[in-house]
Formats: C-alpha cells, sequence, structure tokens
C-alpha cells in the first residue's frame, strides 16, 4: 500500500484541493499507464495495418477508396467517445478513478477480441465489417472514459509534480506507438504480403489481449486517488455541473490538445504514406515509427518534470510554433527525397516536436478543471477534440491526397490546426491564470 502525506490550499478557484505526496507512485504509474498503452496500441495497430484490414473487412476494386473506407470506421469509432467519456468519467467523479479504469480495461480487451477473431468479408459477408464496427465502438467507448479517469489519476499523485505525473499519460502513448510500430516492422519482415493479409495483421491484436488481464489486475489492487480520498464532498451530478459551470475549461483542455492529437495521428499515418504514395519499403517505414516511439516515450517525462520547474506554457508554446512552422517544408522535403533516411529524419523531428509539447500537456489539461469535475471534464473534451481532429485525421489526409492531388496537403492541415492549439494556450494563461 503507498502512503500520503496530504494537506490543503486553495486551489485556482477557491476550491480546497489536496496536495498531496506520494512516497511509492510506481504502482499508480503502472496502474494508469498500462491500459491507456493498451487502448493507443490498439488505435495504432490499426492505423498500421490499414491496408491488410481494408482487404479483410472492406473489398473494393480501388485500392484508394478501400483504404478511405477502412480509415472512415477508424474514424467512426470516435464518435462515440464523448458518450463514453460523459459516462465513465461521471463515474470516475462519483465512484472513484480506479473503479472506472477496471471498467474501462475490460472494454477495451472485449473490442480487441473481437477485431482479433472477427471472420473477414469473405467467410461472413455484410456481417464482418460490421462486426469490426461494433469492435471499434466498444473500444471508443471504453477509450472515451480512460483518458479523464487516467489523468486525473495521475496528476492527483502529487500536487507538486503534477507534470511529471501527467507526462506518463502521453509516454505511455509513445510506447504503444512504440510497441505497434514493433510489430509492423517486425511482421512485415518475416511475412510475405499474403500472410499478412490472410492472419498476420491478427497477431498483435492477439497479444493486446494478453496484456489486458495483466492490466484488469494491477488496476483492481492499486490505492485510489489521493486528492479523491481526501475530498470532502463527493459530487452528485459532475456531467451538470461541467456544462453549467465549466465552459471555458471544455474549451481551453479541447483546444490545446488539438495540435497533438492531429499530429499524433500524422504520425502513424507517415508510414502508409511512404508505402504508398513514396513507394517506400514496408518494413523500414514501420522502423521509423520506432523511432519515434522511443523519443515520444523517453523524451516525454523529461519535459513533464522540466515543466514542474519552469512553467508548462512556457514549454509548449513555442513547441505549438515550431510545429505550425515546420510541418509543411518537413512534408516538402520528404516527397522531394523519398527515402527511409528522410522519413525516419522527419518523423525524429516531428516527434521531438511532439514530446517537447505533449509532456505538459495531461496538467495543464488538468488545470482547467477542479477536482469533483476533473475525470468528467477531461474525458468530454478530450474525446470531442480527438472525435474531431483526431479519429479523422487519417482519412482527412487520405481524403486530401486523393482530392488534390498534393502529397504536401496533410502537412497543410496540421499547420491550420497548430494555430487552434496556440490559441488556446493563450487563453488557459489570460482566463485560468494557468502557467
Amino acid at each position: 500500500m503507498s502512503t500520503a502525506h496530504v494537506h490543503r490550499t486553495p486551489d485556482r478557484d477557491g476550491a480546497g484541493e489536496a496536495v498531496v505526496s506520494v512516497k511509492n507512485p510506481v504502482r499508480a504509474i503502472a496502474a494508469a499507464t498500462i491500459g491507456n498503452a493498451l487502448e493507443w496500441f490498439d488505435i495504432a495497430i490499426y492505423a498500421l495495418f490499414a491496408i491488410y484490414i481494408g482487404q479483410n473487412f472492406f473489398p473494393s476494386a480501388d485500392p484508394g477508396v478501400q483504404l478511405v473506407q477502412t480509415f472512415a470506421v477508424f474514424g467512426v469509432s470516435y464518435l462515440i467517445r464523448p458518450l463514453g467519456g460523459l459516462i465513465l468519467g461521471s463515474y470516475a467523479d462519483r465512484k472513484g478513478r480506479k473503479k472506472a479504469l477496471v471498467m474501462s480495461i475490460r472494454l477495451m480487451v472485449l473490442g480487441t477480441a473481437l477485431i482479433a477473431f472477427m471472420p473477414n468479408y469473405d467467410d461472413i459477408g455484410i456481417f464482418a465489417p460490421t462486426g469490426i464496427i461494433v469492435a471499434r465502438l466498444i473500444q471508443g467507448f471504453a477509450a472515451g472514459g480512460e483518458f479523464g479517469a487516467a489523468t486525473s489519476f495521475l496528476v492527483e499523485q502529487n500536487g507538486k509534480r503534477r507534470g511529471f505525473f501527467g507526462s506518463f499519460q502521453f509516454a505511455s502513448q509513445g510506447l504503444a506507438t512504440l510497441m505497434a510500430a514493433s510489430f509492423a516492422a517486425g511482421l512485415t519482415a518475416v511475412l510475405s504480403e499474403a500472410s499478412m493479409v490472410d492472419w498476420g495483421w491478427r497477431v498483435p491484436f492477439i497479444f493486446g489481449l494478453m496484456v489486458g488481464p495483466v492490466g484488469w489486475f494491477i488496476r483492481r489492487h492499486v490505492d485510489e486517488s489521493p486528492a479523491v480520498v481526501a475530498a470532502s464532498d463527493v459530487p452528485t451530478s459532475p456531467v451538470r455541473d461541467l456544462f453549467k459551470n465549466q465552459w471555458g475549461g471544455i474549451l481551453i483542455a479541447g483546444g490545446v490538445l488539438v495540435v497533438s492529437t492531429a499530429l499524433n495521428f500524422i504520425l502513424q499515418y507517415l508510414p502508409t504514406f511512404g508505402i504508398k504514395q513514396l513507394g517506400l519499403n514496408n518494413s523500414l517505414s514501420f522502423v521509423a515509427l520506432m523511432i519515434t516511439g522511443v523519443i515520444l516515450t523517453v523524451v516525454t517525462p523529461f519535459v513533464g518534470q522540466l515543466s514542474d520547474k519552469v512553467g508548462r506554457i512556457k514549454i509548449m508554446l513555442p513547441a505549438a510554433i515550431a510545429i505550425g512552422v515546420s510541418v509543411v517544408p518537413l512534408f516538402m522535403w520528404l516527397i522531394a527525397v523519398p527515402s527511409f533516411l528522410t522519413l525516419a529524419l522527419v518523423m525524429t523531428i516531428l516527434g521531438l516536436l511532439k514530446a517537447l509539447y505533449f509532456g505538459a500537456l495531461p496538467s495543464v489539461m488538468s488545470d482547467a478543471f477542479p477536482v469533483h469535475s476533473r475525470a468528467t471534464g477531461l474525458s468530454f473534451g478530450y474525446n470531442v477534440t480527438t472525435a474531431i481532429f483526431g479519429g479523422f485525421t487519417p482519412t482527412i489526409a487520405a481524403a486530401l491526397v486523393a482530392a488534390t492531388g498534393q502529397a504536401v496537403s496533410p502537412g497543410y492541415y496540421i499547420l491550420a490546426v497548430s494555430l487552434v492549439s496556440i490559441a488556446a494556450l493563450i487563453g488557459a494563461v489570460r482566463i485560468r491564470g494557468i502557467r
């Protein structure tokens, strides 16, 4: 059992939020991040193996249309995430972070199992794509509550190191990207194209099924968030409070997330972009994503630690500007010099910029809400944003390339969304006083 020292200090809104110091946080970090990593592992695998999934479940004479259909199902699951966020986020605020985390990982495992063992279109016809859609909706609902509960749980472990603890939310996403890219690179290197289409793409989903029970066990035996334990009141309706009093927090939390979530899916799209648009080797394209995964996993906690010392906005604002300024030239460079080295360097630069930006992001988003509605607010703000700017980003990127004939067009999309996040960061300082 971990121990915590708790005292009361006024928070930004004048309410007494517990400021805690946890002696042994390793179990808490593991509990929050393993489920989050599983969620993003499944998301990344679906995006990376979209070519093979499309051939099994979305038959079409046009490979470009087939890919758009596959990514569209990827995006459809994000439409249910705001609902999952409100239901599971509210549950986390009313009943505790721990119970919500246990429930979300159970649902995630169910959705993963459906994808892993779903017969293809040739075997069961229309039931195959329908089953994939149902599986993605279950995963989307579960993921909807995962972010708010897990992020709240992390930042509430230590009031003075919120940036560091919160950074593990996104470091786990980097780890998931690394694992997914490793599977993709390894499988495409050792298996033939026919084997990948036939059964190879299912292997990582089956791996996810083995990880799920481990995450469930850890979450079952972790202590509740110290801030929730120390809270003097239990909210009766976090959803009502959110929509009545927390619109500023929703706009700030969602706005600062926009460029990060869009860039994340662009990074996952780039290997497919390299294969389909530039004719690069399948396995090497996925190796480039592995490099990015290492950067996001390792660098992010250091950025979170630094943000506790120098301030969140001082790191995030320059990073957002750098992303917006650099992304189009990087795409142009990749198109002009299509090679593994160029792809790896482009993804390394974007990975470093992303790590700089989202290392402090969870704590900034959390600071936009009070404890009693934090999980609900985070879940709703996060999932509405990812539904609009995240889940459909690969679809938008593929559609932009198909419609304009310009391979650089996804870069202009990232430039546009970076401006949204820059405005939200400025609002976070002026409206909420977040530093």
